[in-house]
């Protein structure tokens, strides 16, 4: 055989491969066409959720998508109005020079500053507890505390409208999972009868749901739980800050801090609204995260910024519950101007205030007519909410005057009788 047949032979490809190529075009071409179908649906249901663009800082007055003036904005978690506060911010800016951008590694490596510790320590005497443990987020919180803590000899009993997270951190463990209707104290006493053959069982409840602005019953599910033996873990996202005397969260607002046994939140809204999470508790309980939580063995230290921001706005509510305790006539002039206007709020006295819609695309028109009134505001659908529910959720904040949430009900009223919502 000549050289050259050889060198032919050799480069010749392999039967198919030619045809793998195409093979591999026409099998992302496909997906490519499914995944559009999904888009289109979703813009065709009304439930498209856009990103408008925000260019200053966060606050009670925002530019956004360019705008100059200062849109009113009424749809953040910044309860306390901390995420621009001057103190805040410097903290941030002195850490930075002092500590550094990041660490460059999770904390059981190179990854443990002073600046950490000392959050931790302060948080645990915000809430009271023993100790702390950060996470980069409460999401990653959620997701790292079911799966170390309950086995598979164990229960845990989950309101069915708690939070994505809390749902998707049961998930990862192995314990019998039951669960009671919203805020149904019946249901859930059944669900304790029903798990009683386990070793240990966990109720786990949000202290303020975020789509109703609703508060759990802790007082009752803290006396089942004594009753059937039982421990109580809350999500506080929503609380923590401004809910109770002095800020401390549902437990304290309905006076059973001493009886609630796990506390989850966030540094992430009303605690300077940057980022990271938390669990408070028990001493062996955050000892054994440290060893074996998954979210926080395998994610980066919180960058110092973060943590000094955090730490200065504890600081202030430790100091002080004057922020905190401004919210409250703010928020029921928002939500009686509403309800004599013929709007449908609800939930409780909580800042949270959903003004109920139904219609998803109604929701979305609704916001976007807002917006052109100076109110930025977002309208929530399925699957953020149930079909059939949508909302506006407005958030008020202690950093809102008297005059901008008088602006926002005239925005709503006029928006109202342009669709016909209100008469």
């Amino acid at each position: 055989m000549s050289l050259g047949k050889v060198a032919r032979r050799l480069v010749k490809p392999a039967r198919g491969a030619l045809r793998a190529p195409a093979r591999r075009y026409s099998a992302v071409a496909e997906a490519r066409a499914l995944l559009r179908g999904e888009l289109e649906a979703i813009r065709s249901a009304g439930t498209w959720k856009a990103e408008r663009v925000i260019t200053s800082k966060q606050g009670p007055r925002i530019n956004v998508d360019g705008s100059r003036g200062g849109i009113l904005n009424f749809c953040a978690n910044n309860y306390l109005g901390l995420s621009s506060h001057p103190e805040v911010v410097q903290a941030g800016i002195d850490a930075l020079k002092t500590h550094g951008a990041g660490l460059s590694s999770v904390r059981f490596i190179c990854g443990t500053q002073d600046l950490h510790k000392d959050l931790e320590q302060k948080l645990a005497e915000f809430h009271e507890r023993e100790d702390c443990i950060l996470y980069a987020s409460c999401f990653d919180a959620n997701a790292g505390l079911f799966e170390v803590l309950l086995g598979p000899d164990d229960a845990v009993l989950s309101d069915e409208l708690n939070h994505a997270s809390i749902i998707d951190g049961i998930r990862l463990c192995r314990a019998k999972r039951l669960r009671y209707k919203h805020m149904d104290i019946g249901d859930l006493e059944n669900k304790l009868k029903e798990s009683q053959s386990s070793r240990m069982r966990l109720v786990v409840t949000d202290g303020v749901f975020s789509m109703d602005g609703d508060v759990a019953p802790l007082s009752e599910i803290c006396d089942l739980a004594e009753q059937y033996g039982a421990m109580v873990f809350i999500d506080e996202c929503h609380a923590t800050g401004f809910l109770g005397p002095r800020g401390r969260g549902t437990d304290e607002l309905l006076g059973v801090m001493g009886r609630v046994d796990i506390v989850n939140s966030t540094l992430g809204k009303a605690l300077g609204g940057a980022a990271g999470g938390y669990t408070v508790g028990p001493k062996p309980l955050i000892d054994l995260l440290r060893q074996r939580s998954r979210p926080y063995l395998f994610s980066n230290s919180l960058p110092p910024p973060v943590v000094a921001c955090a730490t200065r706005a504890v600081e202030l509510l430790l100091a002080s519950n004057e922020i905190s305790q401004s919210m409250v006539a703010k928020t029921m002039r928002f939500r009686s101007k509403m309800a004599q206007a013929g709007f449908t709020i609800s939930g409780s006295a909580h800042p949270i205030c959903p003004v109920m819609l139904g219609d998803a695309r109604l929701a979305s028109l609704m916001a976007d007519d807002m917006l052109k009134l100076g109110v930025y505001v977002i309208g929530f659908s399925f699957p953020v909410v149930p079909k059939g529910k949508a909302r506006i959720r407005v958030q008020i904040s202690a950093a809102h005057t008297d005059e901008d949430i008088d602006h926002c009900v005239d925005a709503f009223i006029q928006t109202g009788r342009k669709h016909g919502v209100v008469p």
